[in-house]
C-alpha cells in the first residue's frame, strides 16, 4: 500500500500539485484539511496531493469487518481552478497504479456531495473500477457558505478498497502494507483499541468538556482574527462531537445545536480566511474565471444546405438528465430552424445521446432563408409633404437615414395610420449564419435539476460541457461559446488509440460513433442489454424479470455508451438472506440485474453492464469481489440486528434527528401512534385489527434505528416486518409495519390491510401537519422532507382503501395537529390542505380528466374517493345530450340571475308536475 501512495504522490507533484502533509488532529475527511477547506476558497489558484488518515468513530467495528475502519486511508487532490481535463489526470493516475484501464470497467456514476455542517456542497462522481467505489470525484461550488470562484476539482481516492482491489485480498488485515508486513500486523491493534475507545470506553463527561473548550478556544481565535488556528479548533471540536455520539450520547436537540454552532464557527472561518488573504494580496494570484473574447467565425459560404449535425460533448451526465436534455436541445433546435423557414415540411430531425453526448442531425434544411419583405415607416404622411407636395425635413431626413432617395418613398398603412416609408427587400441569410448565431444561445441555455458551474464562464450545467461539433453538410459551423470553439471532431472511448475522431460530414457523425464503439441511439443500447443479459441468465437455467426491472434497465443504458453484458455469481450461503436485501444490494448499490428461476426464486447469479469492450474475467471477477463485499456488510447488519428485539431496536430512534423543532424520530413514532389511535376511532375495525394496529402504532419506524436500515434506506418498512416476524410478531402486526411505508412512489402498490392504510395515512399526516406548522413547506424544486409524496401517498391511499372512506383531509389533519409538539397555526393547517388538494388535482389531470371536470370536482378534495368517482360520473354525464341540456338550460339561469343572489326557490311558485317531482326528490 505505502507503494501505491508513493506512486500517487509523484504522479501528481509531476503535474504540478505541492505534496502537502496531512492534518495534524483528527479529521473525518480529506476535505477538512486546511489544504482543501481552506485553500478552496478564495481566487488564488492551488494545486495539491496528499494522504490523509480520516478518522470516523461511527465506523468503528474493532477491525472485524473487513470493509469499515474507524481509521482509514485517503489521498487528497486538488486542482484549482480545474483544469478542463481532470478526468484524464486522473485516469492517468489509476495507469501510474497500474491498473489496466483497457482490461478494466472504470466508470463515473453521479453522485453528489454536499456537508450542511460546513456549508459546502458540489457536484460530480463517485468513481467504479469493475464496480467497486474507488474514488470521490467532486467539482466544488461553494464552501463556508461562500460561492467559489475559481471553482475546484476535489479527488478523494479510497485507499484500502484500491489496493484490496488490486491485491485480490477480501479484508483490509490482508493488504501488504509493506515489503514483508500485513495491514493487521502494523495497523490491527490500533484499529481495535481505538474501537474500544470510541464505542465502549470513552468518557463523555471528559468530551463534552473537550467539545465546549474547543468550541470556546475557536471562538477566541475566530475575535483574534487568526482563522488557521480557528480551524484547527473548529476541526477538535468536530471529533469530540464524533467520539460523543459514537457513544450514544447524543441527543435529538442537542445534535442540533452542535451542528449549528460548528457550522456558525465553520462560516466564520472561511469568512475570514477569505478577508486574511486578500489583506496580503492574494500572494499566489488571481485565477478567477474571465470572459474569452471569442472573435468573429467565418462560416461556409453554401449554395444547398441538406442534413446538419450537432454534438454536444459533456461529462458524464447523470442517468436521469440524459434523454430530458436531448429533447430539450432537439426542441430548441427545431423551433429555431423552423422560425428561420430552414425546416419544413420535407426535413426531419432525429436526436439521440449517451452520458457523453447530445446529438440532433437534421436533414433536407432549406439552405437559406427565404426572402421576405418588411414596411419600414417613417414620418405620418400628413407632415411628410407640405401643401405643394414637396418633401419636408421629416421626410428628407428619413430618406437620408435609410440611404434611399425621395422618390423611392411610397405611401404606406401601418396599423390604420398612413405614412410616408417604403417596402425594403429583406435577402434571407444562408442556413450557416442562421445556425451560428442560434446554436450559442442553445448551448448556453442548458439547465438540469441540479446546475454547476466550472471553468466556462456563462455556462451553467449538470455536468461540465467539453467540446461540440457542429457540421452543414460536410462544412463546419465554427461557433463560440464560453472559450469552445464547435468543429469537426468528436470524442470516443477515452483508452482508444485516438480518443480524437474527425468526422467528415453531418450524416456520418453517427457511423463513426458506431465504428468506434458507442452506439449513441439509446433505443439500440436497450435492445443489446436486454439481448445480450437475457442470453446469459439462460445459460445458468435463469432468466431477468426486465419488466420488473425496466427502471433500473433504463438507468443502465443512460450509464454506458457501449454495454456489454457480464454474467457473474455469488456464494449460495449469502441466499440465506432476506432476498429484499440481496436485489436492494444489487439494484441500487451496483446497478446489477438479478437472475431469477423460472418460478421467480433468486438465484445465486447477477448480469452487470460494462462500458466498453474488456476483460470479461478481470471485470467479473472484480464486481463478484464487490457483491461478496457488500453482503458481508449486510450480513453483518443482519446479525447485528437480529441480536436485538424490536423494543431494543427502537430505542435507537431518540438519536435520530427529524427536526429540531419537531424532535426525534422517537417523538414521532409516538405521534403517529397517536394519531392512528384517533383515526382508528372513526372507522368500523374489528377487535383483532384493533389489537393488530395497538401493536404495530407501538413499534412504528423502529426500523429506521436498525444497521441494516441505516446503511440501507429503502429497506425501510421490509426490514421492520422481517425482525417483526423473526421476534414472533403476530403476522398482521407484521404486515401492517410493511404496509406503513406503502406507497413508495407514485401508482405505486397501496396496504392492502386496513391497520396498514391507518399508520399509512397516520405518517403522512404527522409529516404534513408538523412541517407545515414550522415552515418547512416545500419551495420550488426543493421538498427535503418529501412532502409532495407524502400529500400524494395520503390521497392514493385515501381514494382507493375504501375502508378509509370516513376520514377526511382536513379533520385528519386537524386531529394530526393536535399532537404536535408546536402550535399548528390555522393559516399553517390551510394551507397543508390546499398543498394536498393541489396533489389530488396533478393526479387526476395525469389520469386523463379534463381540466374542467377536475376544477369542477376539486370542492370535493377534502374527500378524494368522492372527488374521483365525481370526475367519472362527470365524465360520463358530459357524453350525454340530455345532460347538456342541462347544463344549457342552467347557464341561461345564471345569466339572467343577478350576480350575488342567494341560492333558493319558491316551491309554491311551481306549476308543471314536473318542477313538483323534482322538488320531492330533492327535499326527500
Amino acid at each position: 500500500m505505502q507503494d501505491a501512495l508513493i506512486r500517487l504522490t509523484d504522479y501528481w507533484a509531476g503535474r504540478g500539485c505541492l505534496v502537502a502533509q496531512p492534518m495534524n488532529t483528527e479529521v473525518g475527511a480529506g476535505t477538512l484539511n486546511p489544504s482543501t477547506a481552506l485553500r478552496v476558497l478564495g481566487p488564488e489558484p492551488w494545486r495539491v496531493a496528499y494522504a490523509e488518515p480520516s478518522v470516523r468513530p461511527d465506523d468503528s467495528r474493532y477491525g472485524d469487518n473487513p470493509n469499515r475502519l474507524q481509521t482509514h486511508t485517503q489521498f487528497q487532490v486538488i486542482l484549482k481552478p480545474e483544469p478542463g481535463d481532470a478526468q484524464d489526470l486522473y485516469l492517468g493516475s489509476l495507469a501510474a497504479l497500474g491498473i489496466d484501464l483497457r482490461a478494466h470497467d472504470v466508470r463515473f456514476v453521479e453522485d453528489d456531495w454536499a456537508s450542511p455542517a460546513l456549508g459546502a456542497w458540489g457536484l460530480g462522481w463517485e468513481v467504479w473500477l469493475d464496480g467497486l467505489e474507488i474514488t470521490q470525484f467532486t467539482y466544488f461550488q461553494q464552501s463556508g457558505g461562500l460561492t467559489l470562484d475559481p471553482v475546484s476539482v476535489e479527488i478523494t481516492y479510497g485507499m484500502e478498497r484500491i489496493v484490496m482491489a488490486l491485491q485480490g485480498v477480501s479484508h483490509f488485515k490482508d493488504i501488504a502494507y509493506a515489503p514483508g508486513i500485513s495491514y493487521g500486523e502494523a495497523f490491527g491493534q490500533a484499529e481495535y483499541e481505538m474501537s474500544r475507545y470510541y464505542l465502549d470506553d470513552a468518557d463523555i463527561a471528559t468530551n463534552r468538556e473537550l467539545f465546549e473548550a474547543y468550541a470556546a478556544e475557536a471562538r477566541r481565535m475566530l475575535d483574534a482574527r487568526l482563522p488557521v488556528p480557528a480551524h484547527s479548533y473548529v476541526l477538535k471540536c468536530s471529533h469530540a462531537f464524533n467520539v460523543l455520539d459514537a457513544r450514544g450520547a447524543i441527543g435529538t436537540t442537542e445534535r442540533a445545536r452542535a451542528f449549528a454552532r460548528m457550522r456558525g464557527l465553520a462560516h466564520e472561518v472561511a469568512a475570514l480566511w477569505v478577508e486574511r488573504r486578500a489583506e496580503l494580496g492574494h500572494p499566489l494570484g488571481d485565477a478567477t474565471t474571465r470572459t474569452a473574447d471569442a472573435g468573429r467565425p467565418v462560416l461556409p459560404d453554401l449554395r444547398t444546405a441538406g442534413a446538419f449535425a450537432l454534438e454536444i460533448g459533456v461529462e458524464e451526465l447523470p442517468p436521469g438528465e440524459v434523454a430530458r436534455t436531448a429533447e430539450h436541445v432537439a426542441g430548441r433546435l427545431r423551433d429555431e430552424l423552423e422560425e428561420a423557414g430552414l425546416y419544413t415540411d420535407a426535413s426531419s430531425l432525429d436526436t439521440c445521446a449517451t452520458p457523453r453526448r447530445i446529438i440532433v442531425v437534421a436533414r433536407d434544411l432549406e439552405p437559406r432563408e427565404p426572402d421576405t419583405e418588411q414596411v419600414v415607416k417613417g414620418p405620418r404622411l400628413a407632415a411628410a409633404y407640405d401643401d405643394s407636395g414637396q418633401p419636408r425635413r421629416a421626410l428628407l431626413g428619413f430618406a437620408r437615414g435609410q440611404g434611399i432617395e425621395v422618390a423611392d418613398v411610397q405611401r404606406v398603412t401601418v396599423s390604420g395610420g398612413e405614412y410616408a416609408g417604403f417596402v425594403r427587400k429583406v435577402v434571407g441569410r444562408p442556413a450557416a449564419e442562421v445556425l451560428a448565431a442560434q446554436l450559442p444561445d442553445i448551448v448556453a441555455g442548458l439547465r438540469a435539476g441540479k446546475n454547476m458551474r466550472w471553468n466556462a464562464p456563462g455556462l451553467s450545467f449538470a455536468r461540465p460541457i467539453r467540446w461540440l461539433l457542429a457540421l452543414l453538410d460536410g462544412e463546419e459551423i465554427p461557433f463560440t461559446v464560453a472559450g469552445m470553439t464547435a468543429g469537426r471532431s468528436t470524442r470516443v472511448h477515452r483508452t482508444a488509440a485516438s480518443p480524437l475522431v474527425e468526422v467528415p460530414d453531418a450524416p456520418s457523425l453517427v457511423p463513426v460513433l458506431r465504428e468506434h464503439g458507442i452506439e449513441p441511439v439509446p433505443s439500440r443500447r436497450r435492445a443489446r442489454v436486454v439481448e445480450d443479459a437475457g442470453a446469459l441468465a439462460r445459460r445458468r437455467g435463469g432468466t431477468i424479470d426486465f419488466a420488473g426491472e425496466d427502471g433500473l434497465v433504463e438507468e443502465i443504458v443512460d450509464l454506458v455508451e457501449e454495454p456489454v453484458s457480464i454474467l457473474g455469481s455469488f456464494d449460495e450461503k449469502y441466499l440465506d438472506l432476506p432476498e429484499e436485501i440481496l436485489t436492494t444490494v444489487m439494484r441500487k448499490h451496483q446497478r446489477y440485474l438479478p437472475v431469477r428461476a423460472s418460478t421467480g426464486r433468486l438465484l445465486p447469479h447477477f448480469v452487470t453492464v460494462a462500458n466498453g469492450e474488456c476483460d470479461h474475467d478481470a471485470v467479473r471477477a472484480g464486481n463478484e469481489a464487490v457483491l461478496r463485499a457488500r453482503y458481508e456488510d449486510a450480513s453483518f447488519f443482519y446479525r447485528q440486528d437480529l441480536g436485538s428485539t424490536p423494543e431494543q431496536i427502537k430505542e435507537g430512534l431518540g438519536r435520530l434527528t427529524f427536526t429540531e423543532r419537531l424532535g426525534s424520530m422517537a417523538d414521532r413514532s409516538s405521534r403517529i401512534a397517536a394519531i392512528a389511535a384517533d383515526l382508528a376511532g372513526r372507522l368500523d375495525l374489528g377487535g383483532e385489527e384493533r389489537a393488530a394496529l395497538l401493536r404495530a402504532a407501538g413499534l412504528a419506524k423502529f426500523d429506521l434505528a436498525s444497521s441494516m436500515v441505516i446503511e440501507l434506506s429503502s429497506l425501510a418498512g421490509t426490514m421492520a416486518r422481517e425482525y417483526a416476524r423473526r421476534a414472533g410478531e403476530d403476522g398482521a402486526v407484521a404486515q401492517a409495519l410493511y404496509e406503513m411505508e406503502l406507497p413508495r412512489s407514485a401508482g405505486g402498490a397501496l396496504p392492502g390491510s386496513a391497520t396498514g392504510a391507518v399508520l399509512a395515512v397516520a405518517d403522512r399526516l404527522d409529516l404534513l401537519a408538523g412541517l407545515f406548522a414550522v415552515g418547512s413547506a416545500p419551495t420550488g424544486s426543493s421538498d427535503p422532507f418529501g412532502l409532495r409524496r407524502a400529500a400524494l401517498a395520503l390521497t392514493a391511499i385515501l381514494r382507493d382503501v375504501p375502508r378509509l372512506a370516513p376520514i377526511t383531509v382536513g379533520d385528519a389533519l386537524a386531529a394530526a395537529a393536535r399532537h404536535q409538539p408546536v402550535d399548528v397555526p390555522a393559516d399553517a393547517l390551510a394551507e397543508a390542505g390546499r398543498f394536498v388538494a393541489r396533489r389530488l388535482e396533478q393526479n387526476l389531470l395525469d389520469e386523463g380528466h379534463p381540466v374542467n371536470i377536475v376544477r369542477a370536482v376539486l370542492p370535493h378534495a377534502d374527500a378524494p374517493a368522492h372527488a374521483a368517482q365525481a370526475a367519472t360520473d362527470l365524465a360520463g354525464l358530459l357524453r350525454s345530450s340530455r345532460f347538456e341540456q342541462l347544463t344549457t338550460a342552467l347557464q341561461r339561469v345564471l345569466r339572467i340571475v343577478p350576480h350575488g343572489t342567494p341560492a333558493g326557490y319558491d316551491a309554491s311558485l311551481f306549476t308543471e308536475a314536473a318542477e313538483r317531482d323534482l322538488d320531492e326528490a330533492f327535499t326527500r
